[in-house]
């Protein structure tokens, strides 16, 4: 009887949780300040799904790689604003001359590492030395569509420092546009990545894999395009994955 009482506890308070979670997440997708540009795109990246998927607590301290103009910074950052910390890492420079500069950004830590991203002459990818974060025990790190733009060694320096920066326990989620398993590169999928590929590249490194989700799957999505055509922009098939470090 204790057992199942505290089952139905456990039970009753879960979704009040989810519930402050979705209801910060939900304010700033709302923000006045928000951009147009950015709303227009809330159906296809489905922010408010994809954050609880991951796990996301309003009390963590988040770790959010290559955030581009700040799509999901806008919405990491006043999520929490309150009670947690966001950081940004590797290709923050678009961020930081943009939503870091306006009310209510100024508490986002931007960690100095974009003096170590480059991209090697001729090459398609970006390459990276070895580094470290500068921070510890982080319980998330999240990066969405950006794997595919390194090579194997920079994957691999990369995501070994996520492992090192994060807490026992800690949680990785990735979104990546998916590649046909085992096709060779071409001018066609050079911005996507295979899956399978990644889930190895993680395990290898030390990673539990937790899961994924179909969020994201897209089935009129051939697997054939470069995912900036018009007929592919916006609606391409991505791959939703969350790992974590051993306990």
């Amino acid at each position: 009887m204790r057992i199942l009482f505290a089952a139905l506890l456990c039970t009753i308070c879960l979704p009040a949780h989810a519930g402050d979670i979705d209801a910060k997440v939900e304010a700033a997708l709302a923000a006045e300040s928000r951009p147009e540009a950015d709303r227009d795109r809330d159906r296809n990246r489905r922010p408010l799904e994809s954050l609880n998927f991951f796990g996301l607590e309003d009390d963590m301290r988040v770790l959010e790689l290559i955030p581009g103009g700040g799509w999901y910074t806008r919405v990491l950052a006043p999520t929490l604003a309150e009670n947690g910390q966001l950081y940004v890492a590797i290709g923050t420079r678009r961020v930081e001359e943009g939503a870091l500069t306006e009310p209510g950004f100024e508490d986002v830590i931007v960690l100095d590492t974009d003096a170590n991203l480059r991209r090697p002459e001729g090459s398609r990818f970006y390459a990276l030395d070895e580094f470290d974060f500068g921070v510890s025990d982080l319980d998330m790190v999240l990066t969405f569509r950006n794997v595919h733009n390194f090579d194997a060694d920079a994957r691999n320096i990369m995501n070994s420092a996520v492992f090192e920066s994060l807490k026992p326990g800690g949680l990785y989620g990735v979104v990546d546009h998916t590649r046909r398993h085992m096709e060779p590169l071409n001018d066609e999928n050079r911005r996507r990545i295979d899956p399978v590929l990644v889930v190895k590249e993680m395990l290898d490194i030390g990673f539990e894999f937790v899961g994924f989700t179909d969020l994201h799957y897209r089935a009129d999505d051939e697997l054939e395009y470069e995912v900036g055509r018009r007929s592919v922009s916006g609606n391409t098939d991505r791959f939703t994955f969350l790992f974590r470090k051993p306990e």
